[in-house]
């Protein structure tokens, strides 16, 4: 829906609804900001809307009403100026042209979005050295829907511009004269296979929440900012190594989002960027900022290349990358510290060592977890194994096998090392002084059960035990999803000061905020996920149907906040909102779980995990 002036063509409403709901009676626009033209009249950039403009008239053909207004660009030259604006919502396009212009060579249309109301990015066919993108792009405006771009002219480019502070996004297309730029509602098919198609319909409005591409924000010149056209936490804020394989696990489901718009190119600019611009001398990929020191930060590169070329079968790429991808794995090979297999963390573990401005060794980077990581690990054996695949493809036999040596020796000590006979479940770390911390954690025991790190027999006493203790412990509110910690986290276990950190030593008094027992719902994929590997899928079903349901409603974001706690990418047990993100693209990738569910799409994407010789 766009809501136009009688006399101007400046509109200042802007929205849509792909799944024919409500939503689109809320403004995506700005409340102070309109839609504008701005045209580069003998080479000076002048605001449309400061020049004389008329309304020449509106028409009806084939049910699209086409209204034109004519621009005074000089005295004497006028631009034309076409509105076309489909009676059924088909379609609105923006036509710049007319004879009577030849001043006129350029123009910018601007799309002001408001990220308080949702982060609205925009998803391209590439990304150009200055910033710029290429048409076809895809508007997603997240619990909205999204909007195919496209122009018939290839010299149509636009750029994605964004303030976190203000939460704004603007989408800037930069038009040459005589050109048009036409918006098409975009409603995503269901990935080919999907025999159960009846969770689709919920799934589908959530599906492009965990594709955020940044928007060019902040001072390039320092660590806290972000280039434009990075899969980020969302579109004005972080770009995260720990978090690339969440969107590259996504976008291997369904690469191929329109014509013209494949989100694994996104995925390898992504990887590009960091390969390019994060990896330390040592192998260490950078985390977020400036903060280092993540495991999961250098294997879930390792998992995205593996994403990327098994869908674009882009060889060209590996044999560029191998080498670049080996040395960030050379990092996690040296950080066997003992030889038993598993990956220590350079973080100790030990009780009150976790102090700001440190950060953990994992994506829970407020949780003191460190040494012998149970989490972190599951990620590395998974992207030993993928990286294995890749040396394979790559005709590299010798790599091959020591990749999967290591994926196979890690996988040998991790279940002795983490399983706790005391309570039935994997403990989250051991720290280095040799305390096991342990927490009930669904997450770490789920992602390990999921990957195979555990027998499927054993798998299902363990996530049996695990929903007796939410029993227990009275949490039923599965439209949330469920904790990551069951058990409080003790304020010797928390990052000091922190979001969520406990002010008392038992940790009960933030229990359920942030990362002391909070829910996020991309975390909840792990857990969901476990139960369809060892052949247990009703208690996921449940959980997943009551998160659909949610997630239909838009209950897993309240647009960009950037404040705790009022996020609800984090809530309590009780759905208040405990995070400070306020929109976290990793939470949507809960919905992979549709497709999990299904056996034929979890040997597509464990296919390496099942290769151990």
């Amino acid at each position: 829906m766009i809501q136009i002036d009688t006399q101007q063509p400046w509109p200042a409403f802007l929205s849509w609804d792909t799944e024919g709901g409500k939503r689109v009676e809320q403004n995506l626009l700005r409340k102070d900001a309109r839609m504008s033209l701005r045209v580069k009249v003998n080479g000076t950039w002048i605001e449309a809307a400061t020049l004389p403009v008329a309304k020449d008239g509106d028409s009806v053909s084939a049910g699209v009403l086409l209204t034109n207004y004519l621009i005074e660009v000089a005295p004497g030259k006028k631009a034309q100026w076409q509105l076309k604006d489909s009676t059924f919502g088909r379609f609105t396009a923006f036509t710049l042209g007319g004879s009577d212009a030849s001043m006129v060579k350029e123009a910018e249309l601007l799309l002001p979005f408001d990220a308080t109301v949702t982060p609205t990015t925009v998803l391209p066919h590439a990304w150009n050295d200055d910033d710029t993108m290429i048409l076809p792009a895809i508007i997603s405006a997240p619990d909205f829907g999204q909007v195919l771009v496209t122009s018939k002219s290839p010299a149509v480019k636009a750029r994605l511009e964004g303030n976190r502070e203000q939460h704004t996004v603007d989408f800037i297309i930069q038009l040459p004269w005589s050109s048009e730029v036409t918006l098409t509602p975009l409603v995503l098919a269901p990935p080919s296979g999907l025999k159960d198609v009846s969770m689709w319909r919920e799934a589908r409005r959530g599906w492009f929440g965990a594709l955020q591409c940044s928007a060019k924000w902040g001072d390039p010149n320092r660590p806290y900012s972000s280039p434009p056209g990075l899969l980020c936490n969302n579109v004005v804020s972080d770009p995260a190594s720990p978090s690339i394989w969440f969107y590259a696990d996504q976008s291997f489901w369904i690469p191929q989002l329109a014509e013209g718009v494949n989100v694994m190119d996104n995925v390898r600019y992504t990887l590009d960027w960091w390969l390019d611009n994060k990896v330390l001398q040592n192998g260490k990929m950078v985390g977020y900022w400036d903060k280092t020191d993540f495991l999961d930060g250098n294997a879930g590169p390792l998992i995205a290349a593996w994403d990327y070329v098994e869908t674009s079968n882009d060889t060209a790429w590996l044999a560029k990358r191998i080498e670049r991808l080996e040395f960030v794995a050379s990092y996690l090979e040296q950080r066997d510290i003992d030889n038993d297999g598993l990956i220590e963390a350079e973080q100790s573990g030990n009780a009150n060592t976790l102090k700001d401005e440190k950060r953990s060794c994992a994506w829970w980077d407020a949780l003191n977890c460190g040494h012998k990581d149970a989490y972190t690990n599951a990620i590395i054996y998974r992207a030993f194994r993928c990286l294995a695949d890749l040396e394979k493809r790559a005709g590299r036999a010798e790599k091959a096998t020591r990749y999967t040596e290591r994926a196979n020796k890690l996988k040998a000590a991790y279940f002795p090392t983490f399983y706790n006979p005391e309570t039935g479940w994997l403990v989250w770390w051991i720290s280095a002084d040799g305390v096991k911390h342990d927490y009930a954690s669904p997450t770490t025991n789920g992602i390990a059960i999921e990957y195979g790190l555990v027998e499927p027999e054993k798998g299902r006493e363990i996530l049996a035990k695990l929903r007796g203790k939410m029993k227990e412990v009275g949490f039923t509110r599965f439209d949330l999803g469920v904790p990551g910690q069951l058990i409080p986290v003790l304020r010797a276990d928390y990052l000091q000061p922190a979001c969520g950190c406990p002010e008392r030593e038992d940790g009960t008094d933030t229990f359920g905020y942030y990362m002391n027992g909070g829910i996020t719902a991309g975390q909840v994929l792990h857990f969901l996920a476990a139960h369809y590997v060892v052949g247990d899928p009703e208690p996921a079903d449940e959980i997943l149907r009551a998160m659909l349901k949610r997630q239909d409603q838009g209950g897993f974001q309240n647009g960009a906040v950037n404040e705790y706690p009022k996020g609800i990418d984090w809530t309590t047990w009780d759905g208040k909102p405990s995070g400070y993100e306020g929109y976290l693209a990793d939470s949507f990738r809960f919905l992979q779980a549709v497709l999990l569910r299904e056996a034929p799409f979890r040997e597509k994407l464990y296919r390496p995990l099942a290769a151990s010789k």
